[in-house]
């Protein structure tokens, strides 16, 4: 039987979270002769990768000849966020079930996209289940070490300023790397009403009346819901004043909450004034994308402990939980 033609010409396009479309040339005779196509899928290894961790095993994908370009599709072996080299093959399958190959194509390269905003919106389904009663709160709080905030005071005129979102939660967040904004926190304990006396981040302790950050003139989106293999479970949400930058991020690529009425965090008018409400069982983090001014609010220490344990700086999310997980590129 006469030899295939080599596939020349790969071209990626219509790339997601998990998926890409496919098409290459191959010799007009092929065409009609070709049964199956094989494609030899590879992660590029992460300088950075842990060296303990076994490696990827390279995805060997077998499909029958359809028309192309053709999607490939698949969670469990196409990440968000994750650069990828691919190879074609074609085939055609004999009578005694041989077949009878190409070589292979050259090796192009590609990097999948962040979870969009359909694949938030399922996150934060999987949140709101359990996300419990709400507790009422006045402050937002931010806790860092003494020297930060005598830096805010001495070579930020007083202004602390947003800083580029880490790596921590789902992979596939697209505010990982991209978003700026100052980082915070409101959960309170059940039986003061107040906020924790332990922190992972620092002693030192900002805290602003709510409204500073939070009014009917502020946009609240949903960003990630994630653990770290623990109980815990973590969202977090991002503040952003209407019309501003930020607000324009997100608008594009996160889901958009109700102010008054979400099971996250909520700001109601009641009796003439605002009030606070947040979600009793998850750990919020919220990032407001604005510089805020230490004048706005009280610095003092706090009693408790630093507990690092419970730090989320560049925190991994645990693919294995099926309570944040969704059947997309972790």
């Amino acid at each position: 039987m006469e030899l295939l033609s080599t596939p020349r010409s790969i071209e990626i396009n219509n790339i997601t979270c998990d998926s890409f479309r496919i098409s290459w040339a191959m010799d007009g005779g092929d065409l009609e002769r070709v049964t199956h196509y094989f494609i030899d899928l590879n992660k590029k290894e992460n300088k950075n990768s842990n060296k303990f961790k076994h490696r990827d095993v390279p995805t060997k994908l077998v499909a029958k000849a359809v028309p192309l370009p053709m999607t490939v599709r698949g969670h469990w072996f196409l990440s968000p966020r994750t650069e990828y080299s691919v190879a074609v093959q074609t085939a055609v399958k004999q009578s005694d079930g041989e077949y009878l190959v190409s070589g292979w194509s050259e090796t192009v390269e590609f990097c999948t996209g962040d979870y969009a905003k359909e694949h938030l919106a399922q996150l934060q389904e999987k949140a709101e289940l359990i996300a419990g009663r709400m507790l009422r709160f006045s402050v937002f709080y931010r806790n860092q070490h003494k020297e930060y905030f005598q830096h805010v005071r001495m070579h930020w005129g007083n202004m602390m300023k947003p800083s580029l979102k880490d790596n921590s939660g789902s992979h596939g967040s697209p505010t990982s790397g991209m978003l700026h904004g100052v980082f915070f926190s409101c959960n309170t304990e059940f039986n003061t009403g107040q906020p924790p006396q332990d922190s992972p981040y620092g002693r030192y302790r900002f805290q602003i009346p709510a409204q500073r950050l939070f009014s009917p003139n502020t946009s609240l989106y949903f960003a990630d819901f994630y653990c770290m293999y623990t109980a815990y479970h973590y969202v977090v949400l991002v503040l952003a004043p209407k019309g501003s930058p930020g607000d324009h991020f997100c608008r594009e690529r996160l889901p958009q909450l109700d102010i008054s009425c979400n099971k996250f965090l909520t700001c109601c008018m009641e009796d003439g004034e605002l009030v606070y409400h947040h979600a009793q069982d998850i750990i919020l983090e919220v990032i407001y994308t604005e510089p805020v001014d230490l004048s706005l609010g009280v610095l003092g220490e706090i009693s408790g402990h630093q507990l690092m344990s419970l730090s989320t700086a560049d925190a991994k999310k645990d693919p294995s939980c099926k309570t944040c997980n969704i059947s997309v590129g972790r």
